[in-house]
């Protein structure tokens, strides 16, 4: 699976509570001014609910989308390389019927296995924020399928794109501008005409397009059976879908050859990680001159893996650690976490993050921002 990377269980804590973290520190400085849409942190509840799914939010991500039921999938990678559901999304609209797109004009919103790099991310785009799909990829373009700049976007209104309103495609946009700044290079999207169970399968099985969808159910039955992303070469003008090659990247052949000699590896099935102790952490932020352990302008809760705070906890004790300051550049000013500070003890964890907080106009003082956590096992 290329584009993907696994992070450590104490990097992981770090990265959540840098991100729970960004929503104190905007609230603290709200004098610097709201930072524009595709800067926007993750909503205080997306937070919380990563915490309370044991995710990073800089973790590799995986989206699905179902046209007949106008749903968004988006799974998030855990640190045992497979993939967990974190939520679903209601499309706001979609156009054309069931099917894939086949020429620039039918107004068809794709079906079909899609990536996205970072340079498809549209911070600008006229539906408030967009990522293009990658149509046509090269499946489409073998089968001379015509058409481009193929969206998720914002608003309600829909012209062969997928439309979110601008609320929740803020939202999206955020999760998957986290992935890739924490290193993910491509983010899968897998477009289906319908959840691909049998009894929808039956239910479709008159249509014209049955053989081009059960293509795509491998895929579906894959990801169902293994949690993971299956690699899908394009050859003979046809998808190919969990394929390995002894040399070479069953991705970057021809697809209109011939397809050469593929391995089929067995796929390993999924196996739930069994439920561990968690931790609960309640957050407050304050500035300076403000008692640090009294709620102060944000409070936020989440859970977290006893035992990777107990590895930053012994690893950190007593030592100031630098954190990552991409999440903080957002706001108009230079937000910048200065150092992590954590202590275990049997039954608890506590953590205390600081923030120099100096905004870029000469008009708005500069201050501190101490960010104070503390944690008992349950």
């Amino acid at each position: 699976m290329r584009g993907i990377r696994v992070g450590r269980p104490a990097r992981s804590v770090r990265q959540v509570l840098a991100v729970a973290a960004t929503a104190g520190a905007l609230s603290a400085c709200a004098g610097v001014g709201t930072p524009p849409a595709h800067l926007m942190p993750l909503p205080q509840e997306t937070v919380a609910l990563l915490g309370k799914k044991h995710m990073e939010a800089q973790a590799p991500i995986f989206i699905r989308i179902y046209k007949e039921e106008s749903e968004l999938e988006v799974w998030k990678m855990r640190d045992d390389g497979r993939f967990y559901h974190l939520k679903t999304f209601p499309i706001c609209n979609w156009s054309g019927q069931l099917g894939p797109k086949l020429r620039e004009g039918d107004r068809q919103s794709p079906e079909g296995f899609y990536t996205i790099a970072k340079e498809q991310m549209n911070p600008n785009s006229q539906y408030y924020l967009a990522f293009n799909l990658g149509y046509p990829n090269p499946f489409d373009k073998s089968n001379r399928r015509t058409g481009d700049a193929l969206m998720v976007h914002g608003g309600c209104g829909s012209s062969g794109c997928y439309a979110m309103t601008d609320a929740l495609m803020e939202e999206l946009y955020a999760l998957v501008r986290e992935a890739f700044n924490g290193g993910q290079t491509v983010v899968h999207v897998h477009a289906f005409p319908f959840r691909m169970n049998s009894q929808n399968m039956v239910s479709h099985a008159k249509s014209e397009w049955q053989g081009f969808w059960r293509t795509l159910k491998e895929g579906y039955d894959y990801f169902e059976l293994t949690r993971q992303v299956p690699t899908v070469a394009v050859c003979n003008r046809r998808y190919v879908v969990n394929v390995r090659m002894s040399s070479g990247d069953p991705t970057k052949i021809d697809p209109a050859a011939a397809c050469p000699t593929f391995l089929r590896p067995a796929p390993s099935p999924f196996t739930p990680r069994p439920a561990g102790r968690y931790v609960r952490f309640i957050t407050w932020f304050s500035t300076a001159g403000e008692n640090a352990t009294s709620p102060g302008r944000a409070r936020v809760e989440t859970r977290l893996s006893a035992e990777g705070t107990a590895a930053v906890a012994a690893r950190n004790q007593g030592v100031g650690e630098r954190a990552s300051s991409h999440a903080y550049r957002a706001y108009g000013a230079a937000i910048k976490p200065t150092a992590t500070i954590c202590n275990s003890s049997r039954n608890a964890v506590s953590c205390r993050m600081y923030f120099a907080c100096r905004p870029r106009s000469a008009a708005i003082p500069a201050s501190r921002i101490a960010h104070r956590m503390t944690g008992s096992l349950n």
